[in-house]
């Protein structure tokens, strides 16, 4: 059984910054990959920033020099996964998943955090 506790959404002006966190524990082994999706209104759920276990780092296009994406890994049982989102602009305004891969080919999903800009 895993599990993902996403924190860190809210309500922020353009321009601001917010820091969303996805703490995963449970029965996690060989995580390949943890990242963040975000689905807007009317929209198709996107990937925003994914860090695999080697460190290496994806952006979408959209948010790249605004975003970070980091992960902590104390041990195979616990596993943090940030995202820093400096320069908010409105069109970022979606709820924000946290995803995590295994070599098994599963992908498990956090319940979702609101991330609102407004202008």
């Amino acid at each position: 059984q895993v599990q993902l506790v996403e924190s860190g959404g809210g309500l922020v002006q353009a321009g601001g910054s917010l820091r969303l966190s996805c703490a995963a524990s449970g029965s996690i082994f060989s995580i390949t990959a943890m990242g963040w999706y975000r689905q807007a209104p009317g929209k198709q759920r996107e990937l925003v920033a994914a860090i695999t276990r080697g460190g290496r780092t994806n952006y979408a296009d959209s948010v790249k020099e605004r975003f970070t994406i980091s992960r902590i890994s104390r041990d195979n049982a616990k596993n943090t996964v940030y995202l820093q989102m400096n320069s908010l602009k409105p069109e970022d305004t979606a709820v924000y998943y946290c995803a995590l891969d295994l070599i098994t080919t599963t992908r498990y999903w956090g319940q979702g955090t609101q991330v609102t800009v407004s202008s």
